[in-house]
């Protein structure tokens, strides 16, 4: 037993013994004071990570270059256009959009855990945006627009791809992290080196969804050949290689069929999990008092649910309450969609679209998400704490703080001629063609500040999410992050008409100033679960796989 205890470096620790050697359940001590590893992915969970990329390819080749489409009036800027809506205009239409497509993962995220199941439900988005996609093609192309067809077009297809991405979104995250990797307890190994571990189940979680979210941000650089075709081809030869890769996600999620795990939707737990939360506020509002045992003592009456059931719901709200602080969060992201491309439209392209700079956002999570995986391992291998509460605050600080470098920038804009305070508007401008003389590369830092702190905030949100979900909730919970973003969505839509000259600077420095906040609050109200978080997540509980359900 000594050897053992020397060999494991860690001194009083017991970490087997001869009549159950590992691999084994680890104990709590072990759990608490060994090196944490990754468990090994299984190929259907990369498979499927594949196929929401390619959803994901053909996603941002369609909004990627939405602003241009309806802002600019077509031959009449030196940026591309089509509908001619101006800025204000199309940022509303931008955030409505967002709204419409942050609350349709609620709907899905029902019909999938009570229903349909994800594997299908899945299906059904990736159709319904193929054939939004379509439909923007066909209205995007010179006949259609010269016969008026461009704005009934993007009507249509934005409810199509709202619809689409909003099932993909309620169900994607689950199906890979979930579905295809069923969450182990964790397990005590001995490692190549002789070294003994901790097989983690939340770390391997954690990676899936940072390597799912990295496959998805190489995906997302499909906003660089959409900006080029739409400028040197025009929009639908961008909305034709978008229909190619939705219709390749789908024939992908049809020819794997066999060899993915798919869950079969049990009990719907939505109407057990209402009554559970209408006892608990005729009793005080406090969950416990919605178990058997309480309500035996206290009123002599029986619970149709059990107590694991109550304990799994009160996490999932915790969850639920930690996700909506991301609105704010969301009303600065969805900015790069509008407003910044507007933003560089104003500045010295130097023959770069002006709606490509914000792929690199895209290239700067492909760059920094393994950085950032390496710095979750060296952490985690050296048992040095860096929790979801404490990730999420700081994504907000830095988040904060690439929204007051776009102040910055847009004082400066403002500080530079030919036109000053009213860039591409002035006569000075002949026409329109001459921009304010500031270089568009140096809105860089901007989108490299937003992708890291989408890396430390949005994966986790979506790991904690499903992690602390209900099992049978699951995409429910994770439809909930979407829920948020759609009222960062709303807030955008509030403050559209002040989306324009002169007052850009305002809103820039208004928005950070927020997220500072948010940040400062958020970690006062929310960083105690970080101390308790291998408790929420019941790490020493037996843990019942989805996979029992799955055929």
């Amino acid at each position: 037993m000594d050897a053992e205890k020397e060999r494991s470096g860690l001194p009083g620790l017991v970490t087997e013994s001869a009549s159950e050697p590992p691999p084994r359940d680890a104990t709590s001590d072990e759990i608490e004071k060994l090196p944490h590893v990754i468990d090994h992915v299984p190929l259907p969970a990369w498979t499927a990570a594949l196929i929401g990329a390619a959803e994901r390819f053909g996603y941002y080749s369609i909004v990627a270059i939405w602003q241009n489409y309806m802002q600019n009036k077509r031959g009449l800027h030196p940026v591309p256009g089509a509908l001619g809506l101006g800025q204000w205009t199309a940022t509303a239409i931008s955030n409505g959009f967002y709204v419409f497509l942050f609350l349709s993962p609620t709907f899905f995220a029902v019909v999938s855990d009570s229903w349909l199941g994800r594997y299908k439900t899945l299906l059904i988005g990736l159709c319904l945006s193929l054939c939004g996609s379509l439909i923007m093609f066909a209205t995007s192309m010179p006949a259609a627009l010269n016969n008026g067809a461009g704005v009934p077009g993007l009507a249509a297809a934005m409810i199509l791809i709202g619809l689409g991405v909003g099932a993909t979104k309620a169900t994607i995250s689950p199906f890979i992290a979930g579905d295809q990797y069923p969450q182990k307890k964790p397990q005590l190994v001995r490692q190549k080196n002789g070294d003994l571990a901790i097989v983690d189940g939340a770390r391997t979680l954690q990676f899936l969804y940072n390597a799912f979210y990295w496959f998805t941000n190489i995906a997302s650089l499909s906003s660089i050949p959409a900006t080029f075709l739409e400028r040197e081809f025009d929009f639908w030869s961008a909305y034709l290689m978008a229909s190619g890769s939705l219709l390749l996600a789908s024939v992908m999620l049809l020819i794997f069929n066999s060899r993915l795990v798919k869950i079969v939707p049990r009990e719907n737990k939505l109407p057990k999990a209402f009554k559970v939360l209408s006892m608990a506020a005729r009793h005080g509002f406090k969950l416990d008092h919605a178990k058997e045992a309480y309500q035996m003592q206290n009123h002599g009456i029986g619970v149709p649910w059990s107590d694991d059931f109550v304990d799994e719901l009160k996490r999932g709200l915790i969850a639920c309450r930690v996700i909506f602080s991301f609105a704010f969060f969301y009303l600065a992201i969805t900015q790069m969609f509008n407003n910044l491309i507007s933003q560089a439209g104003q500045m010295n392209l130097h023959g770069v679209p002006n709606d490509m700079i914000q792929a690199m956002a895209g290239v700067a999570c492909v760059v920094f998400g393994p950085i950032i995986q390496a710095l979750y391992n060296f952490l985690a291998q050296r048992r040095l704490s860096f929790g979801p509460m404490a990730r999420i605050t700081v994504a907000f600080l830095i988040c904060g703080g690439g929204m007051a470098y776009a102040a910055g920038l847009q004082k400066l804009i403002y500080s530079t001629g030919p036109c000053y305070y009213a860039p591409l508007s002035c006569p000075a401008s002949n026409g329109g063609q001459l921009p304010n003389d500031v270089n568009v590369w140096t809105q860089l830092p901007i989108y490299v500040a937003l992708a890291i702190a989408e890396i430390f905030g949005l994966v986790t949100a979506s790991e904690y999410s499903y992690s602390k979900a209900p099992r049978g909730m699951r995409s429910v919970v994770q439809a909930m992050v979407q829920l948020s973003a759609c009222l960062g969505a709303l807030m955008g839509m509030a403050i559209s008409p002040a989306a324009r000259d002169p007052f850009l600077v305002i809103l820039y420095a208004v928005v950070a100033g927020v997220l500072g906040l948010c940040a400062v609050l958020f970690w006062w109200r929310f960083h105690k679960y970080d101390k308790i978080d291998h408790e929420l997540s019941n790490l020493m509980d037996d843990v019942v796989s989805d996979s029992e359900g799955s055929k």
